[in-house]
């Protein structure tokens, strides 16, 4: 199994460009607090048995998810996964909130859509294909190397 750090270099191959880098600061999260709102979008169905009353940042289908990335996380750096977890809860809140004004679905797909084009743009720029194209797990190594790279 490869370290965080071993995840980090092999990542950092294919994004050396500053620009690049810069366009990954902003496409990355937003990746991200995307996904988690096309989760939030689903209806939770059998998840609202899980408590006694509901709790909609608990019972939605993103919580499942995230629940199972936070493994990958924590697996590799507790640290780093403490740090997702706090990403994702903001995520979840942000979403919660985004959803009162428009449709989640909708503005989550839109910002799916534009932050994919920044990225595939980011490594046109690189002249590097992305490293998930090499290894799907870099889709998650991408977040934690945002992190890293932003606060340190």
């Amino acid at each position: 199994m490869k370290t965080l750090d071993q995840w980090f270099s092999e990542y950092a191959v294919s994004h050396q460009n500053h620009t690049n880098q810069l366009i990954h600061y902003i496409c990355v999260p937003a990746i991200f607090f995307s996904i988690v709102g096309l989760l939030m979008s689903i209806p939770p169905g059998p998840l609202v048995k899980v408590f006694p009353m509901y709790i909609p940042f608990l019972e939605n289908w993103a919580v499942v998810a995230l629940l199972l990335v936070l493994l990958f996380y924590m697996r590799l750096s507790i640290s780093m996964g403490i740090k997702i977890l706090i990403f994702a809860t903001l995520c979840i809140a942000g979403n919660y909130y985004l959803a009162k004004l428009v449709p989640l679905w909708m503005i989550s797909l839109l910002i799916f859509v534009i932050a994919w084009i920044g990225q595939f743009y980011g490594h046109k720029i690189e002249g590097q294909k992305p490293s998930f194209l090499k290894d799907i797990q870099f889709l998650l190594i991408g977040p934690a190397w945002v992190i890293k790279k932003v606060f340190g």
